[in-house]
């Protein structure tokens, strides 16, 4: 039986994890997650959902603030594998160097492309036409280790951020356990990427959210979707900041108004872009619940969103 550590944190490493303790072939010694954090207006204490699903499979739960200070636990539970599935922290190659297996990476993109954090976000914001779940081998590096396998999906252009997670998250657990029982068993040559494919993703924060409505309106309408639920997307209103939920997928084809001036079109809600205008499906004023476009003309009158 290999002796397994999986390390992970969010919702998007639940499947993943799944398969590993349904999968007789693991004996999972040790879950890393990072730490409880507190969320919301109430700052309530909130677990991991890793941690949440480890616990009910009476997993053991470690939650360092730095996983370099856990080299020796790492070495006392003496791993025959670690697999990590978005961890969040960046693994030391010290904690590489221990498991006779090394390290095993699920990636939400089609590596090279789009090393770093934010991979899940930047095929939609790019309009690319494909995305995908690389398995790749860990070095010190970030995301630059030899590739074990990939699975690819179609993006049809209208996906948000919350579809392809989901679809991405599923993928990569379907691929997982094939490709570790081949890859233990030396039935995969490791393959090295093509660095000068490669290319690297900024963490996004917050303030990545805010519209230029300088921009053409194709490029915001693949943002608001790309950026939905985080960091979500927002303009300023009367110095209050009113948040885009979503948009038509469908550009107006206008350039008659003056950039960033919302108006009607046929009684619909558009803003107008550097190069064309968007409709605007739903919007949340600050500290109001989301409306539709509809419901907020009917209780507001026609002023700047920006």
């Amino acid at each position: 039986m290999i002796r397994l550590i999986f390390m992970g944190t969010p919702e998007f490493s639940l499947p993943g994890l799944s398969s590993l303790i349904n999968d007789k072939s693991y004996d999972i010694v040790g879950i890393f997650t990072q730490p409880d954090k507190a969320v919301g207006r109430h700052q309530t204490l909130t677990l991991p959902p890793v941690k949440n699903l480890a616990l009910k499979h009476n997993l053991k739960v470690f939650q360092p603030q730095k996983i370099k200070a856990e080299i020796e636990t790492i070495k006392n539970l003496q791993p025959d594998l670690i697999v990590v599935i978005a961890y969040g922290k960046i693994i030391p190659q010290e904690i590489l160097d221990i498991p006779k297996y090394g390290c095993i990476n699920v990636h939400a993109s089609l590596l090279p492309k789009y090393r770093g954090a934010a991979c899940l976000n930047a095929p939609i914001l790019n309009g690319d036409l494909e995305t995908g779940i690389t398995i790749m081998q860990m070095e010190a590096g970030l995301d630059t280790g030899p590739i074990l396998r990939q699975a690819k999906i179609k993006l049809t252009g209208t996906e948000t951020l919350e579809n392809v997670h989901d679809k991405l998250s599923l993928l990569g657990a379907e691929l997982l356990n094939p490709t570790l029982h081949d890859f233990i068993a030396e039935k995969i040559t490791p393959q090295i990427q093509d660095e000068p494919q490669a290319s690297y993703i900024k963490i996004l924060k917050k303030e990545d959210g805010r519209i230029d409505w300088n921009k053409p309106a194709q490029e915001l309408e693949r943002m608001v979707r790309a950026y939905n639920p985080w960091p979500g997307t927002y303009t300023g209103s009367n110095q209050k900041n009113v948040k885009i939920i979503s948009v038509d997928h469908e550009i107006l084809r206008t350039n008659s108004h003056k950039i960033g001036e919302s108006f009607l079109n046929e009684g619909r809600l558009a803003i107008q872009c550097g190069q064309d205008a968007l409709y605007i499906l739903k919007l949340q004023l600050e500290g109001k619940k989301i409306m539709e476009s509809a419901e907020f003309l009917r209780g507001h009158k026609l002023e700047p969103l920006i």
